[in-house]
């Protein structure tokens, strides 16, 4: 009886162990907010395997138990998921992933002031200035053919001059183009630096360095630029990037 019992065991826990080492055909779909997501990247981080999802959100991709696997589209966070025996199983699984916030270009606002037509003595004057215009305007006069000369001329220049000075507020230069984190991290840290100390391979580079960009702290960084801050960084993101 008791070697019955340790032979179904063994069957079993052969079965199972063969069952997770051997590669299924997974089949799933990408969304966000129940809508279907197309145009993402599908990577089995195990296998180095990758597809894209169609324009239904779905994808097929060669995968098996415990293998990771990571979902990456410019506008949304990286996810990663551990595939369970269920998930093999089942051959089918649904993904949700989160939308990046926009981020808005820097809008200037300017107050206008209010202005105190009584008590303003800047404005007093450009109405002075404009009653004289009008009366100067309404008399009678000769005018010869080489009179160039315009009544109102220079009245018109101090009220233009008045409301430019009260109202106009120039702007120091264009904003300076922002460099992408990924191009900063590269620049900062040689290749060596990747594949040395945070012991990557080759073609898991490009993939890490997205999954730190998708992490807001990115963003202080490129405010901030600072090797040790950048190792520093890279270091933690590396123990996230290795559990996926």
């Amino acid at each position: 009886m008791i070697k019955n019992y340790f032979f179904v065991s063994l069957l079993i826990f052969v079965f199972q162990s063969g069952f997770s080492q051997t590669e299924k055909t997974l089949k799933g779909k990408v969304m966000f907010d129940n809508f279907l997501l197309q145009n993402v990247d599908v990577i089995n981080k195990t296998t180095q395997k990758s597809t894209t999802t169609d324009i239904k959100g779905e994808f097929v991709l060669s995968a098996k138990v415990n293998d990771s696997i990571i979902f990456y589209r410019k506008e949304y966070y990286l996810k990663g998921i551990q595939l369970s025996p269920n998930d093999i199983a089942t051959n089918k699984i649904s993904v949700s992933m989160v939308k990046k916030p926009e981020e808005l270009e820097e809008i200037i606002i300017r107050q206008i002031p209010n202005i105190d037509w009584k008590l303003d003595t800047k404005w007093e004057q450009v109405k002075r200035d404009e009653i004289t215009a009008e009366r100067t305007e309404n008399r009678l006069k000769n005018t010869r053919i080489d009179d160039l000369s315009i009544d109102k001329g220079l009245n018109l220049a101090r009220i233009g001059k008045t409301i430019f000075k009260l109202l106009v507020k120039e702007t120091s230069g264009d904003k300076a183009p922002q460099i992408e984190f990924k191009q900063l991290a590269r620049s900062s840290c040689d290749e060596k630096f990747y594949l040395e100390n945070l012991k990557l391979k080759p073609d898991e580079i490009d993939l890490f360095l997205q999954f730190c960009d998708a992490d807001p702290k990115s963003k202080t960084l490129l405010e901030n630029n600072n090797i040790l801050s950048m190792m520093d960084f890279l270091y933690a993101k590396n123990i996230e990037f290795k559990k996926l």
